[in-house]
């Protein structure tokens, strides 16, 4: 990942000026894609899917909620939140030379935040739908290529530059380039099918059964794959763990890989069984339950960081083990929601707002997060609802336990109360903030 530029040794003032310049570009362009990022996980995700709960919760069940405005709350979480911190992160991380550090991923940025910000609408909406949702799918479709192609452009590190034999890539990498695989069939799968809803559907949703093919390729196909390279990139400095079990990491990647074509060729059980047993294999790839073998990295952020990092991991366990259950259990759809929710929210959500108070502030250019006790308090309202939501859920929607569907807004209150101090935490941070740029400017000088 590209870092800040360090001043140990004198540079030209000319020279250092163009690369305070150029990383000063990248990381206000890092901001945006961070602030969008958070407007469309409070506002359209989870307002929306607190909306949404509220209502099944008040109807005991789906009743006439459309089907539209789930697809609307998921796709604003997945593409518009997720997806626009990976995009943004990735355009970062990217070397950036001369007029090409804004012309880009500006570009992505504008489609990017077109089509999510369209494709929410209409699917609340319902304005001119036929149109624009395949419109909206076509310009995040762009922005996808867009920067599938800049990242093409990567060279080798200057030590392989030279060399005849082949380096290996790493493995965290690997993992990252499969979530991007995952997420351009995503977004193939979702122009395509939003074409033919455009042309010959009657409703401004996707078959049920479809949808739950491309909840798959979105899950594991593309936020799972991406966070365990992250994870493996990040995880092991963090924590001071050893550096992540090669066999078993390939193992965990093949066995989502496996249980992704298996999903979305419509063979659920395998398909789950096979996510069950890569969700305990990439836990043992990271190493998580050893032993440190030093002080985890918690300089700016919460002392809970340590266990907050690694919490994901159990939420997906979770989330695996009660796909397996839904798979060979569900009636009412109770579990599979539950089993999303464990994934989308207890795995993918919390490493988020773990990690993120690590790394984003550094990455925009701001030396710590705003507050450490904003960060605990939207991780534990974070966790808390996402316990009662799982645990609640599959009791609610199978007749077990009819008390079930009043903890159910409970735990989206606390959840949203969660999102609202990680964006509120996040976004003092990048307004108030103190710049890294000003210090390693003043560094500089004085080197000079």
């Amino acid at each position: 990942m590209a870092t800040l530029p360090l001043f140990d040794q004198p540079l030209p003032i000319s020279e250092s000026a163009g690369i305070v310049a150029r990383e000063r570009q990248k990381s206000m362009m890092l901001r945006a894609w961070i602030a969008t990022g958070l407007f469309f996980m409070a506002l359209p995700g989870t307002l929306l899917g607190f909306s949404n709960l509220m209502a099944i919760s008040a109807h005991h069940g789906l009743g006439t909620l459309p089907a539209a405005w789930m697809e609307g709350h998921g796709h604003a979480q997945m593409f518009g939140w997720i997806g626009s911190f990976i995009l943004g992160i990735g355009f970062y991380s990217q070397p950036a030379h001369g007029r090409s550090v804004l012309r880009v991923p500006l570009s992505c940025f504008v489609l990017w935040t077109s089509g999510v910000g369209l494709r929410w609408f209409d699917n609340i909406y319902g304005w001119h739908w036929r149109t624009l949702l395949p419109v909206s799918a076509g310009f995040e479709l762009v922005a996808v290529l867009l920067f599938l192609s800049a990242a093409s452009h990567h060279k080798l590190p200057a030590s392989a530059q030279g060399s005849k034999a082949k380096v290996p890539m790493e493995l965290w990498m690997v993992s990252v380039l499969i979530g991007t695989a995952g997420l351009a069939s995503a977004v193939i799968f979702n122009f395509v099918e939003c074409l033919r809803l455009g042309l010959q559907g009657g409703l401004r949703s996707f078959p049920h059964s479809l949808d739950q093919k491309y909840l798959v390729l979105l899950g594991w196909g593309f936020v799972v794959p991406v966070v365990w390279g992250f994870s493996a990139r990040w995880l092991p400095a963090f924590l001071a763990t050893s550096k992540p079990n090669v066999h078993w990491f390939r193992a965990a990647l093949c066995l989502a890989v496996a249980g992704v074509l298996f999903g979305v060729a419509g063979w659920p059980k395998p398909a789950t069984i096979l996510f069950a047993t890569g969700a305990v294999a990439i836990g043992l790839a990271l190493r998580l339950t050893e032993r440190p073998h030093g002080r985890a990295k918690i300089q700016g952020v919460h002392p809970s960081f340590p266990v907050c990092a690694r919490l994901p991991y159990g939420w997906l366990i979770i989330a695996a083990l009660m796909s397996v259950w839904a798979a060979f259990a569900d009636v009412h759809g109770g579990i599979w929601g539950a089993s999303r929710h464990a994934l989308t929210v207890g795995f993918a959500a919390t490493m988020v707002f773990a990690i993120g108070p690590r790394i984003l502030p550094h990455f925009a250019g701001i030396q710590n997060i705003f507050s450490k006790r904003l960060m605990f308090f939207s991780l534990f309202f974070l966790q808390t609802g996402c316990l009662l939501r799982v645990s609640s859920e599959p009791l609610a929607y199978e007749g077990l336990v009819s008390v079930a569907w009043k903890v159910l807004p409970v735990s989206g209150m606390l959840e949203l109360s969660g999102v609202l101090l990680f964006a509120t935490n996040l976004a003092l941070t990048f307004l108030i903030g103190r710049s890294a740029f000003s210090v390693g400017t003043a560094s500089q000088r004085s080197a000079a």
